[in-house]
């Protein structure tokens, strides 16, 4: 089944929850990446980038300096649909929080500051609200 394209609908739909758990980025070798079942990760040439939880890069003294609430936009966008990404990460900017985003084939997640966490929600939940 395909994901959703229309950047209007996509909006009124995302329905973010907040991932419990706060998550960081690591940055490991290849061998040490194996070790491990990431939430996400990409091979870069410095090596396996993966988003993992905080306790399991505390408990295998991984170096991290950010700190992630993890939100998921539970409406089933296409991977070539445009505009939600920018849509998304506009409004979190215009309120001061910053946002990764990683694409699934399902969902698009963002990793926002554990600290902003209540008010990515509230700011996205607004965002979908204006489009009803």
């Amino acid at each position: 089944m395909s994901g959703e394209r229309d950047l209007d609908v996509l909006l009124g739909a995302i329905n973010p929850a907040l991932r419990p758990g706060t998550f960081v980025y690591v940055s490991v070798s290849a061998d040490a990446a194996r070790s491990v079942t990431a939430a996400a990760s990409v091979v870069e040439d410095e090596g396996v980038s993966m988003v993992v939880t905080r306790e399991e890069a505390d408990d295998r003294d991984w170096v991290y300096d950010f700190e992630a609430a993890w939100i998921t936009l539970r409406v089933h966008s296409a991977l070539d649909a445009v505009g939600l990404t920018a849509a998304v990460s506009a409004a979190l900017a215009d309120h001061g929080i910053s946002c990764n985003v990683v694409a699934g084939f399902h969902h698009d997640h963002l990793l926002v500051p554990v600290a902003d966490a209540e008010r990515a929600m509230a700011t996205l939940t607004a965002l979908a609200t204006r489009r009803d």
